[in-house]
């Protein structure tokens, strides 16, 4: 059967008469049966002395090929991670540790974090494969500072090409400096800028269920870890990871700038984070084993990190030890499930708000609460001296060398095709 297409004469589809004056695209009614003029991309964007404001970026080639990958910071990225594999598969059997501020906000404090963290990871490498967080991307719960890349300027500006720009470079120092570094991915155009620098990443509580961020992780070139959802859903970071192990098409940034149809492969490296939720913490050996069997029920690696953060601490972040501490003495007594910690930290502890003009303090952060440098020393060799207790009554898993030398590229977001 076939149907008539509908006319303006068609009494279901007229358009009553109350509803004919239309609005222009500078907001002015118009005059009835005027039709409605809007912008092309039908969007509602902010515009300026009468132009819609659409601000070009340069392409991620481009900013690749401006601030290219250095042969010693890729040896860093690849390095990383191949081990980070290794150890969440259980065949390295160092503990990953994923530590530094809640978000980066100026480059001066982050590489002095940096360098101490730099001598601190290779006092302990034996023991813990230490990756520095450079978040330059937050999720708000509403509204807030965006992180680095939506806001460098701190004062609204919302220069995001400086802001690709100024955490490209800040990433690149220090994977040149021999620290390798993670980050959460929130805006699913940014890995094209800059996940040939990352050697860890990670999916946020809020995205965890977001199929385009699950697409995304399907093509990261690196071990991805999915928090569980806000509530303290696991089910939802399992399924996730599934999701993203299986191949995608969808549409992304190319290396070249324009929307292309991009193709993955799947990534197998993706695995739990577990960082509490609105009905408590989740960092408990129960909690662990639970996570454990829905990994293992969904025919999926059990592999299980624990952020000491977040819902875990309560937002307290003095509570990230009470965490640290419980972790370390069950690794200490043989526990292999939980195999890596992330932990808020930076040069001072604390919080602070950030503002146009406003003096901040050196080393502290501007979003979440974090430990200082002192705490995070003292916990980072007493995770070592767990994983080292671990090890004694367990033969050892031989850590194998870097698997190749690292290929320089300016396209880095599509290596899983």
């Amino acid at each position: 059967m076939t149907y008539p297409l509908s006319t303006p004469q068609d009494p279901a589809r007229a358009v009553p008469k109350e509803r004919t004056t239309m609005t222009t695209s500078t907001g002015t009614p118009g005059t009835p049966g005027t039709p409605h003029i809007r912008h092309p991309d039908g969007r509602r964007v902010r515009p300026t002395g009468g132009q819609t404001r659409v601000l070009p970026v340069e392409s991620p080639a481009q900013l690749c090929e401006r601030l290219p990958l250095t042969y010693h910071a890729a040896h860093t990225v690849r390095t990383a991670r191949h081990d980070a594999v290794r150890v969440l598969d259980g065949r390295d059997d160092r503990l990953l540790v994923i530590v530094g501020p809640c978000s980066v906000h100026d480059r001066a404090a982050a590489l002095d974090y940096a360098s101490r963290l730099r001598d601190a990871a290779a006092a302990l490498a034996d023991d813990l494969l230490v990756v520095m967080r450079v978040y330059v991307e937050k999720p708000r719960t509403c509204l807030g500072w965006p992180g680095l890349v939506g806001d460098p300027g701190l004062d609204g500006g919302a220069d995001l090409g400086r802001g690709l720009a100024e955490a490209r470079s800040l990433m690149l120092d220090i994977a040149e400096s021999g620290l390798p570094v993670g980050c959460e991915w929130v805006n699913p155009a940014t890995p094209a800028y800059l996940s040939d620098v990352v050697a860890w990443g990670s999916v946020g509580a809020r995205t965890a269920s977001s199929q385009v961020h699950r697409d995304m992780a399907s093509g990261l070139p690196m071990p991805v870890g999915v928090k569980n959802g806000t509530d303290g859903s696991v089910q939802v970071a399992v399924d996730a990871v599934r999701a993203a192990a299986a191949p995608h098409t969808f549409l992304g940034a190319s290396g070249a700038g324009p929307v292309s149809v991009l193709r993955t492969s799947g990534n197998p490296d993706c695995h739990v984070v577990l960082r509490g939720g609105t009905d408590g913490p989740n960092y408990g050996a129960a909690h662990v084993h639970r996570a454990a069997e829905l990994l293992a029920g969904a025919g999926l690696p059990v592999r299980v990190v624990v952020d000491a953060s977040h819902g875990n601490s309560g937002k307290q972040h003095e509570r990230q030890r009470v965490v640290a501490d419980d972790l370390a003495m069950r690794i200490a007594d043989g526990d292999t499930t939980v195999r890596g910690l992330l932990l808020e930290s930076f040069l001072v502890p604390g919080r602070q708000d950030a503002g146009a003009g406003r003096q901040l303090v050196f080393g502290q952060s501007v979003t979440d609460a974090c430990i200082g440098w002192s705490g995070t020393a003292q916990l980072l060799r007493e995770l070592a001296g767990a994983a080292r207790a671990r090890r004694a009554s367990r033969p050892r898993h031989r850590r194998t060398a870097d698997p190749g030398s690292a290929v320089l590229g300016t396209t880095p977001f599509l290596e899983r095709t």
